[in-house]
């Protein structure tokens, strides 16, 4: 376990059970969740020890740990690195990212915002979490995922890719193609189903399917793993 006082930065640590990480200090607001095993760095050396500035090493995302956390973690014992999988080795794994999401609906939830270990999520948190379990990250946020995979067309949809929604401006939502039109989802409590659920693209469908099909922005396919910053600077 660390302390305060043991605290460095640049040095790896990793979790020895799941953390909350928030988006300011306060800790008020969820931003994402760690799973026991994940690693972080510490960023800043805290002026507030009540909220320690951090960044998850396998997907790069910062945000704010409870002070009192900090005794959940230890120095890791070697770096984190990345996998490197090819895009068929992917492919093959794709009925399991598939099965995790289904499986995952079975469960009683809801919608988390910063909910990535389950049994509630959000959108992108969803992903990345059936993703991970087949040994693939991907980046955390909807955005930041539609950025990271390759663009394909509607008529190269296959169950397993990825469907982006927000503004022109933006990808705010996604969700994982089933095929035949459906995909797996989970959606907020004002404008979705409050957890995770199956919609269709069509305009033909429920109110809530019609919405999200008019938001929708792109097609992406995941292709390879996320390395990151921090994980290409390891690996250098």
């Amino acid at each position: 376990m660390t302390n305060l006082e043991q605290l460095q930065i640049g040095i790896e640590y990793q979790c020895l059970s799941p953390l909350n990480i928030y988006d300011s200090p306060q800790c008020d607001r969820l931003a994402t969740q760690a799973a026991d095993g994940r690693h972080l760095q510490v960023t800043t050396m805290p002026d507030n020890p009540s909220a320690i500035e951090v960044c998850l090493c396998e997907d790069d995302y910062p945000g704010w740990l409870l002070g009192s956390d900090i005794q959940k973690l230890a120095i890791a014992k070697s770096p984190y690195q990345a996998i490197a999988l090819s895009i068929t080795e992917i492919k093959h794994r794709l009925p399991k990212v598939i099965d995790y999401a289904c499986q995952a609906m079975q469960q009683p939830n809801y919608y988390l915002w910063g909910g990535t270990l389950g049994p509630n999520y959000d959108c992108s948190g969803l992903i990345q979490a059936a993703f991970v379990s087949v040994g693939v990250w991907l980046p955390r946020d909807a955005y930041q995922q539609e950025a990271f995979v390759e663009k394909i067309s509607e008529v190269e949809l296959s169950p397993g890719d990825l469907v982006f929604f927000g503004t022109d401006k933006k990808a705010t939502h996604v969700g994982l193609y089933l095929g035949t039109g459906s995909y797996i989802h989970s959606s907020g409590q004002k404008m979705g189903r409050n957890g995770i659920a199956i919609d269709r693209l069509t305009a033909e469908g429920d109110e809530i399917s019609r919405s999200y099909f008019q938001q929708l922005r792109s097609y992406g396919r995941v292709v390879k793993c996320f390395e990151g910053i921090r994980n290409s600077k390891v690996k250098s």
